[in-house]
């Protein structure tokens, strides 16, 4: 549907989209590891001064089951007000939501009542396959289209993974995104900068290495993902590609600065065999025109009583970080980094992203250290801070703490619960806030992933204009 002015939730700038009005309402991807009931999308209230502040307060089963949600997103975004933006009037009210498991995605609009969501259209495992992929991934609204990146191809759950477009107004599947892909062969996350034509992609697994849990033989043999691929955007080609190490298995989420003028951005590597580290790295625009790649951030395994380790850490006798999801303040000045091994989430001043400063953190959960919520002390929270979403402003950070039901299983064996929290970020401040905290039953039963807040955040937009 289309508007005869741009929708008010679009930003031109970053620093407009910073000023703009504080989220009331999130969603939240909830799954059922069980495959037995349908997943949903969970409603919850983020407006301090309500009576129902925190809580659940609507409710979205989809028609299925097995789907298992995980990573969705806003069907339109700022992206809309670039120049050549074909789609300048589109509203940013539908969610686009894939299931993992069954390769089926959801438009789910959010504008008539949007404490109760309702499907208006699915697209079916086949329909998605006929793009030549299979496991949708990832959702990010462009100029021209809503762009899905998938695991794996549509026929035998190997590769190579890649990126489908689907149409903006109509929704329907219209095919692979890629022209000329050279050997690029594993898939996880893109971004992009608009304005210099330069698409970024990064690498985790094909679904056969990914769907049954963390495979030993894989991780040991360094064969998940270890590169970053830079795309023609224009062209649909791959023009270089920079390999980490192969010791620095699974290069997931990529985090580009808003400003559209800097041409460079941060990776999240879930863990370097050598060590059981992990670490983050800055990827930018060498003096040659082509792209490099430098660590800026390591961040070290902790050690542990073997006793307390799951089975699949036992050998090793520490706790990974496992950086399992990055994401960076509208102003590109703070960095989040979520360790859902140690259940920890770190705040880093990257105002200078060759040199970040790690300047707050807090502990939820965790592998062994198991940290209670402050509203619940008593309670021993099992998972981790995982997927992250900051506010525009910058003020609030949402955490939930599933990472993906099989690798869920394997490092928390015991159950890893469902929950979701807030740490306000104010000058000076880096807290959890004691009032938010939505979790257990509240989820009915089900796990939660990802987090979306109405009219959108830091993760949602690309800008083609630059702060004043």
């Amino acid at each position: 549907m289309t508007r005869w002015t741009p929708d008010p939730t679009f930003y031109p700038t970053p620093r407009d989209a910073a000023g703009a009005p504080a989220e009331q309402l999130a969603y939240v991807a909830a799954f059922d590891r069980s495959a037995e009931r349908p997943d949903a999308i969970a409603v919850v209230d983020t407006e301090p001064s309500s009576d129902t502040y925190g809580r659940v307060v609507g409710w979205t089963d989809l028609p299925h089951t097995g789907d298992e949600l995980h990573h969705f997103g806003w069907n339109a975004c700022s992206s809309a007000l670039c120049p050549a933006a074909p789609h300048p009037h589109v509203e940013r009210r539908y969610l686009i939501v894939p299931g993992l498991r069954s390769s089926r995605i959801y438009v789910i609009d959010t504008k008539d009542d949007p404490r109760a969501p309702r499907i208006i259209k699915e697209i079916s495992p086949d329909e998605f396959g006929a793009s030549g992929y299979s496991r949708p991934h990832t959702i990010h609204c462009g100029p021209d289209g809503i762009y899905v990146s998938a695991l794996g191809n549509a026929t035998d759950g190997g590769g190579p993974g890649g990126i489908a477009v689907l149409d903006h107004t109509t929704f329907d599947v219209r095919g692979k995104w890629e022209a000329d892909r050279g050997d690029q062969f594993l898939a996880y996350d893109f971004w992009w900068h608009l304005t210099r034509d330069v698409l970024v992609t990064s690498e985790w697994g094909t679904p056969d290495m990914v769907e049954n849990g963390i495979v030993p033989e894989l991780l040991l043999g360094r064969e998940y993902g270890h590169r970053l691929h830079f795309w023609d955007l224009a062209k649909r080609s791959l023009t270089q590609t920079v390999d980490l190490g192969d010791q620095y298995q699974m290069t997931l989420e990529l985090r580009p600065a808003h400003d559209p003028s800097r041409e460079y951005g941060f990776v999240g590597v879930v863990v370097s065999v050598e060590d059981l580290s992990a670490s983050i790295w800055v990827w930018h625009r060498s003096a040659t025109g082509d792209f490099g790649v430098t660590k800026v951030i390591d961040i070290p395994a902790e050690p542990a009583d073997t006793e307390d380790l799951p089975p699949a850490l036992q050998p090793f006798g520490a706790v990974p970080p496992l950086v399992t999801d990055i994401d960076l303040s509208v102003d590109d000045q703070f960095l989040y980094v979520s360790c859902w091994g140690t259940g920890e989430l770190k705040q880093y001043d990257v105002s200078d992203p060759f040199h970040p400063v790690e300047v707050g953190s807090v502990r939820l959960g965790g592998i062994v250290r198991r940290t209670p919520h402050p509203s619940f002390p008593d309670e021993r929270l099992a998972g981790g801070p995982q997927m992250v979403e900051v506010s525009r402003d910058g003020e609030r950070v949402y955490v939930t703490n599933s990472l993906y039901g099989s690798w869920d299983d394997q490092f928390y064996p015991d159950g890893v619960g469902a929950w979701l929290a807030k740490v306000d970020v104010t000058p000076g401040n880096f807290t959890l806030d004691p009032k938010f905290f939505p979790h257990g039953d509240e989820f009915r039963g089900l796990r939660v992933h990802q987090t979306r807040l109405q009219g959108g955040d830091a993760s949602s937009d690309s800008y083609c204009f630059p702060s004043a």
